[in-house]
């Protein structure tokens, strides 16, 4: 059985604690897309973690966590982070790495500084994790795949070729220090000695886990409004954040994933550049900022403050449709409990006419909220197990927002712990 974890909207929906969570009845995680741009957030008894590469299942001792093929794998950053949860107490994690999976190399990270520094205002908002060269090499076709790693005459030749096609770019378009092939040579051997003991067919490691019935959970990064197909491009990452995707990015047959948990927040919030039409700022914005999330709506690679939202139905109903939810985990409804009233995006005005469908970003950037506002609860919900004991108000959020989405709100989060949920059969 596969299930897969996605982000309904532009990331930080709070994925990270819904796969912990579901991870307890999980024997494999999977990563499949993204790399260390975008980090998850998870609060249990070992205490407060920001995750950017390893999967979020890796805080249970029966599970194996898999970094798979459609990962930006950022070598370094990988076994800091391994060290990180050990050090607080977590069990060695047991970790396969694809052999198919590519390499960040730290001139891709060099290469999204110096664009981002060239594009001045006109820049993407990008972490500079080096996301954007990585995949851009990587479908060029000169990016350094894993299973390379144990073939050092291939690996002499193309740091050359390599080293030659992005000094031109260096000394031309960006006037920085230059590639030295035997220094990307080293840097590729250090890679090695680090990921070796990992390294795994994948693939088939997932082919047999099938067939032994056990349960995989894909684990995606950011949100469907970040997709380079199907988001706010080109303000959008470089692999694709969709459910659909999770089949590539593992190795695995489309067939099998069965249940998609798309991630919806209470409210929005994103970070970096793009449309983001239930925006709001000032006062309004900082107060849930402030309260938002656990310790704030920060991004957790970044730490920049995420730029804050009501709840946008067209978005989120959008959202949900590409994943192709089966249900929708509800997150950080607690946050709103200080509210009288709550704004609800319910359409989009475009050149006068309201729309309830999602469109293209050029007309997106010139649509204007359509609201409709709810009486809050104004009392503190953490701590209630069950759909019943919310208060009234709560729950007509809820069946309003579902009722608006088109897709059946099965999870309810109300508070950062592991424990701090609702199920709502349906």
């Amino acid at each position: 059985m596969v299930k897969a974890v996605v982000g309904a909207n532009w990331g930080d929906e709070g994925k990270g604690k819904i796969t912990d969570m579901l991870a307890r009845e999980a024997d494999i995680i999977v990563r499949f897309q993204g790399g260390a741009n975008a980090g998850h957030t998870i609060v249990n008894d070992y205490g407060k973690f920001a995750l950017h590469t390893l999967p979020s299942g890796v805080f249970y001792g029966h599970t194996t966590s898999i970094i798979g093929n459609g990962v930006a794998l950022d070598v370094p950053r990988l076994f800091a982070e391994v060290q990180s949860v050990v050090e607080k107490g977590v069990p060695m994690p047991k970790i396969l790495v694809s052999d198919r999976a590519q390499m960040v190399m730290s001139y891709h990270k060099n290469f999204d500084a110096y664009e981002e520094e060239r594009l001045g205002g006109k820049s993407f908002g990008s972490t500079k994790s080096g996301i954007a060269p990585f995949y851009s090499d990587k479908y060029a076709k000169i990016g350094f795949q894993v299973s390379e790693l144990f073939d050092e005459e291939l690996l002499k030749e193309k740091v050359v070729r390599v080293a030659e096609q992005k000094n031109v770019l260096l000394e031309h378009l960006y006037h920085k220090p230059l590639i030295n092939p035997d220094e990307l040579y080293n840097e590729l051997m250090e890679y090695k000695k680090m990921v070796e003991p990992y390294v795994a067919n994948v693939s088939l490691f997932l082919h047999e886990a099938l067939k032994e019935g056990k349960t995989i959970l894909l684990e995606g990064q950011l949100g469907s409004m970040k997709d380079p197909d199907h988001g706010i491009y080109p303000m959008v990452t470089s692999s694709s954040t969709l459910a659909g995707y999770g089949a590539i990015g593992a190795g695995i047959p489309p067939y099998e994933i069965k249940q998609i948990v798309t991630v919806c927040k209470a409210y929005s919030s994103a970070v970096g550049a793009g449309a983001f039409v239930s925006e709001i700022f000032g006062d309004e914005a900082d107060e849930l900022r402030r309260r938002g999330g656990d310790g704030g709506e920060f991004g957790a690679t970044t730490g920049r403050p995420r730029r804050m939202g009501w709840f946008d139905c067209v978005a989120s109903k959008y959202g949900c449709r590409m994943q192709g939810a089966t249900d929708v985990a509800f997150t950080v409804l607690d946050v709103l409990g200080y509210l009288d009233e709550i704004p609800v995006c319910v359409g989009y005005e475009i050149d006068g006419e309201v729309t309830k469908e999602f469109p293209v970003t050029h007309l997106l950037e010139k649509a204007k909220p359509v609201y409709k506002v709810l009486p809050g609860w104004k009392e503190d919900i953490r701590g209630i197990k069950k759909y019943e004991d919310l208060p009234e108000n709560c729950r007509k959020y809820i069946e309003f927002i579902e009722k608006e989405i088109e897709y059946p709100i099965t999870m309810i989060s109300n508070g950062p712990g592991r424990d701090d949920i609702i199920y709502r059969n349906k």
